[in-house]
């Protein structure tokens, strides 16, 4: 299933979407300088950091505030300072320390401080808004002026890229308390937030709409590099007009165009070509009181040679890429390319055989209207069915309204799903929830001590620090879930953004999508 951000993505993508506008052109100034018009598929729901959680919201918020930690374009391997910096992690990874940068201001001019950094993520955590999950157990304290430590009782080397979320950006605590901020579920701050900017980001907020529109005004008070742009207008705008927006220079960027749409642009645009960090693949139920097909792991091995990988990677389109393992690409501990699974209809045919199934039946279920990165899951569950019928298994398609799949899936009465899963954060740690006893593996059915080898490698993984033990440690386990695991990760599909030709700087990132004081003018 989709992690907690993709959950509304379906829901806010069908708003009323904002018919083409003039909108300034990029290479032309406007009044107080040069404008950038951005067209998305709105998934936002609020501009107040320590609840947004949703994709339109990132990438907002990474623009007006600041994180201690941020990655350097799309690379999302390592963490490099922004309003820390230095940071180190203990040996034991349990003690996270962070050295402040100094000379940082928020947008009143007033400057930033440790406490500021204290209350930020206090609130965060205490407030129990979406993103609090992300800071559960650690304890936030200030050393002195300048340090701040965070403590986790557990190993918890995931900080460092935990970190760099909009979700943690650091708000001006005089001024929020000032509007009803507070470190406890008692917060009134949001409506403050929705309209007035809080943060120390290279942007302001002018006007924020959840359903039509977002306008973005530079940060005159901003301590770093000034922006290419003084002012971006985000709109909600639904894929075929953004496509038309984007080649008329109504908009110099389109974010949300599916692979078939992104074929045949004008020359006057930029298509950006990569593969999303979201990882659709199939589950198998492990209750034996539910399916006495897919509990059996012999039809999973059938499954996972018989379908035609190559197939699927067709219609996603282009930028799509096959999924090694359940991890996506992007992030540390991802298994290389040539680690993923191949047809072998043969050897499917074999595993079925050694299950001892005759004629196995089984039904598939998946969201009928949901789509990932502009592609249906409709087409990718019928060539499924097709490849298995192959093998010898009858597939049974079974679509379903998101909201009533969504609850199947999480109350364990799928029988066979098809999904997709984004990152939390982009850590391997978010994945762990896929092994038995752990929230994916108990919807599944599959419970603590189904696979104890399994298990005690993802508690190795969990507990690894360094960057080349975590790699091996969650290679191994995806190693592992690849062999004896209810699932098959089956592609992850292309992420295509079309940016007029005068735009430079962009870089797709798995979490914010773009940093928009990144995108500069030719």
């Amino acid at each position: 299933m989709a992690p907690r951000k993709n959950l509304t993505v379906l829901l806010l993508a069908t708003a009323v979407a904002l018919t083409a506008c003039s909108g300034g052109g990029a290479s032309t100034p406007a009044a107080g300088g040069r404008t950038l018009v951005i067209d998305t598929s709105f998934d936002l729901k609020t501009a107040d950091p320590g609840r947004m959680y949703e994709a339109t919201g990132l990438f907002v918020g990474k623009a007006v505030y600041e994180t201690l930690l941020t990655f350097e374009g799309g690379d999302v391997t390592k963490p490099v300072p922004a309003l820390a910096e230095s940071y180190t992690l203990s040996d034991d990874g349990k003690v996270l320390t962070l050295k402040l940068r100094s000379g940082a201001k928020f947008s009143d001019g007033s400057p930033l401080t440790a406490d500021d950094v204290v209350f930020s993520l206090t609130r965060l955590r205490d407030m129990k808004g979406n993103p609090s999950f992300l800071l559960a157990g650690v304890e936030v304290a200030k050393t002195d002026d300048s340090t701040i430590t965070l403590t986790s009782k557990t190993p918890n080397p995931a900080l460092p890229y935990i970190l760099p979320n909009p979700t943690l950006g650091i708000l001006n605590s005089k001024v929020a308390k000032e509007h009803g901020a507070t470190t406890d579920d008692k917060d009134k701050a949001e409506q403050y937030l929705n309209t007035t900017s809080a943060g120390s980001g290279p942007y302001t907020i002018e006007s924020f709409n959840v359903s039509n529109q977002v306008v973005l005004r530079a940060n005159k008070k901003y301590y770093g590099d000034k922006p290419a742009y003084d002012k971006v207008v985000i709109r909600n705008v639904e894929a075929a007009t953004q496509k038309l927006n984007v080649q008329r220079g109504d908009s110099q960027v389109a974010l949300n165009l599916s692979g078939d749409q992104a074929k045949g642009m004008s020359p006057a645009v930029q298509v950006k070509r990569t593969a999303s960090a979201n990882v659709i693949y199939l589950h198998h139920s492990r209750n034996k009181a539910l399916s006495k097909v897919t509990s059996n792991p012999k039809f999973v091995e059938a499954v996972r040679k018989g379908v035609d990988y190559k197939g699927l990677l067709e219609l996603a389109g282009e930028g799509s890429v096959q999924a090694p393992g359940i991890i996506p690409s992007q992030l540390l501990g991802a298994l290389p390319p040539d680690q993923a699974p191949r047809r072998d209809v043969a050897g499917a045919k074999a595993a079925l055989a050694a299950s001892g199934l005759k004629n196995p039946k089984v039904e598939l279920e998946y969201p009928s209207e949901l789509t990932v990165n502009g592609l249906s899951l409709q087409p990718l569950a019928e060539r499924i069915q097709s490849n298995l019928k192959e093998v010898g298994i009858t597939v049974d398609l079974a679509p379903a309204p998101l909201t009533t799949a969504a609850d199947n899936y999480r109350n364990g009465k799928e029988e066979m799903g098809l999904w997709y899963w984004g990152p939390d954060h982009p850590d391997p740690t978010g994945y762990l929830v896929f092994l038995p006893g752990q929230m994916v593996g108990e919807r599944l059915g599959w419970k603590a001590g189904a696979d104890k080898k399994l298990e005690a490698a993802g508690e190795k993984a969990a507990a690894a620090v360094g960057e080349e033990a975590r790699k091996q440690a969650f290679a191994d386990v995806q190693t592992q879930l690849n062999t004896t695991g209810p699932y098959v990760p089956l592609i992850q599909p292309g992420q295509n953004i079309v940016t007029a030709a005068s735009v430079t700087g962009l870089e797709y990132h798995p979490v914010w999508t773009v940093d928009i004081a990144d995108l500069g003018v030719k």
